[in-house]
């Protein structure tokens, strides 16, 4: 996803905007943030359970025979619509079966899993996993709880930036939109490198108006290189 260039160019960004500010700016890229696994099953479930209603839908019913001047008696006709009941329930059944099985095959195969997953879900999953990793690196370690993680997810297109409670506390959330929308238009572009930098450079813009260097020193508490998941 990033190049040996790209990242050393995310990299330099990072250090020249932490220049400028007590905040850490930490990025991390990954592949996808969910194999959401749980969507095959539950297409396959949707499709097994409107199976009967689209088949009445359809016209297809369920008749007992009407020939009663025939000789039909009345156990007669309770054992034919028995019957009739029961070889419609078993085939309904069966082709729930099959319809589960052969959605849930169809969904599984990953480009027909990411287009069938609802954004809802997966904006959930994205924003899961940055809180993950922002705990997993410790950016809520740093001295004043001025860490910043800047999180993408590339087969979603989605980013998530999450601030620690020393920034959120002075900086509205929505500060951040601007960066974001440039981080995802670089990506959306092919030019990941580029987003990333516009975005660095506008979140240092944001930290060093609330929190700029101090003059004890500006230590670097957090690596800025890039880290690519696996």
């Amino acid at each position: 996803m990033l190049s040996e260039t790209d990242r050393a160019r995310i990299e330099a960004a990072v250090k020249a905007a932490e220049a400028g500010t007590t905040g850490e700016i930490y990025c991390v890229v990954a592949p996808e943030s969910s194999e959401y696994l749980e969507v095959p099953i539950a297409w396959g479930a949707i499709a097994a359970l409107a199976a009967p209603a689209v088949l009445l839908a359809g016209g297809v019913h369920v008749t007992a025979p009407d020939d009663i001047g025939g000789g039909w008696s009345a156990a007669q006709m309770s054992s034919a619509a028995e019957a009739a009941a029961r070889t419609a329930l078993s085939g309904a059944i069966l082709l729930q079966c099959a319809l589960f099985v052969a959605v849930a095959i169809a969904v599984a195969i990953p480009v027909v899993r990411h287009f069938m997953t609802p954004r809802a879900l997966k904006r959930e999953r994205v924003r899961r996993r940055a809180h993950e990793q922002f705990l997993a690196k410790n950016l809520q370690a740093t001295r004043e709880r001025t860490g910043v993680l800047i999180y993408v997810s590339a087969r979603e297109h989605m980013a998530e930036l999450i601030a620690d409670e020393g920034i959120a506390a002075k900086v509205a959330a929505g500060a951040w939109d601007g960066a974001m929308a440039r981080l995802m238009g670089g990506f959306k572009a092919g030019r990941p490198a580029d987003g990333f930098e516009e975005a660095i450079s506008l979140c240092g813009a944001i930290l060093a108006e609330h929190f700029p260097p101090r003059d004890d020193g500006n230590p670097n508490e957090l690596s800025d290189s890039v880290v690519v998941l696996g």
